[in-house]
């Protein structure tokens, strides 16, 4: 039998993403909308163990929208990998009148939120948030378009230096595991390589495209680098490969970093994250637990924690083959 919800705990967790702030005042807003209550919890897991709440209500998250990063903080909790932990957790929900969470987060915030509920038969939902779009059951995270838009805009800017003194740029990107974010940067940019941990272009291919754009008369490439990617130890051995083979190209390096998660979202990221949090209330209000918010094939739908988790996020293929032909 469904439980009764009437009061939400909303937190994030894990790295934060654009997009954040504006799923947690769709939280907020549609928990007064039903007129039920809602609270804040700062830093994530942590932050629950140790009951770290705050009443929030329709005016409390006035003019965050626009903001990135997450008011409500973030951190990782080594206590909540353990039972013991888990139990503090639950006993300061209970004492604060929390019978219900949204989590917003990546992988990992599900897989703790999944075994808290499964423990305690704690309602949750999921919002997924992170940039690198690596969640199963939904074509976009909540960061993830703005990451682009942010990426795409360094990379053009790099792209003036590149062609003003004949220079060979590796610019490194997030995407430990998948390339959604390389892949799609560098179509959007026009970069002359892509290389990306789904495919394994080898360094001697990677020679061959460089020298193939240097006889085509370019006077510079710009190559986008996932983090994950596998064909070197990392960004700078492939800057000592290509330099060490092609002489004619001065080689540079930029790794973007955490400056792909700053930044105000994008209208994309802003309208998805209301879109989610709406669902996500009125799903534990209808009775579901256990589930995350995805947007597929551009409807808002639920996936079950699990499939989130335990599912891969595969790579574009059509894109793939765009970014083979245009990089010809």
């Amino acid at each position: 039998m469904a439980k009764t919800i009437s009061k939400l705990g909303v937190f994030t967790s894990g790295g934060d993403s654009p997009g954040m702030n504006a799923a947690i005042r769709s939280v907020v807003r549609t928990c007064a909308y039903h007129k039920i209550q809602c609270a804040g919890i700062y830093r994530g897991y942590e932050g629950m163990i140790e009951g770290d709440f705050v009443p929030m209500d329709a005016r409390s998250v006035k003019d965050i929208i626009n903001r990135g990063g997450t008011i409500l903080k973030s951190a990782r909790s080594d206590e909540f990998r353990t039972k013991e932990g888990r139990k503090k957790a639950f006993d300061q929900l209970t004492k604060a009148g929390i019978d219900g969470l949204v989590a917003i987060g990546g992988d990992g915030t599900f897989t703790g939120a999944m075994i808290f509920s499964q423990e305690f038969d704690f309602p949750v939902m999921g919002i997924p948030g992170t940039i690198d779009n690596d969640i199963f059951g939904t074509s976009h995270t909540l960061g993830y378009d703005t990451a682009l838009n942010t990426v795409v805009e360094v990379i053009d800017k790099i792209r003036d230096t590149a062609s003003s003194h004949n220079r060979l740029f590796f610019i490194e990107v997030m995407g430990r595991d998948v390339g959604h974010i390389a892949l799609n940067a560098g179509v959007g940019a026009g970069a002359e390589e892509i290389l990306i941990p789904e495919e394994d272009l080898g360094l001697d291919r990677l020679l061959e495209s460089l020298r193939r754009s240097k006889s085509s008369g370019k006077s510079s490439s710009i190559v986008v680098v996932a983090e994950g990617d596998k064909i070197g130890k990392n960004v700078f051995e492939l800057k000592d490969y290509v330099e060490s083979h092609m002489s004619e190209y001065e080689v540079r390096v930029s790794v973007l970093g955490h400056m792909q998660r700053g930044g105000s979202p994008s209208c994309f990221d802003r309208v998805l994250a209301s879109r989610m949090g709406v669902k996500a209330v009125e799903s534990l209000l209808e009775g579901k637990t256990d589930f995350m918010v995805g947007l597929i094939n551009d409807k808002i739908a639920l996936t079950p924690l699990t499939k989130a988790v335990k599912g891969k996020s595969d790579i574009n293929l059509e894109l793939l083959r765009v970014s083979e032909i245009m990089t010809t």
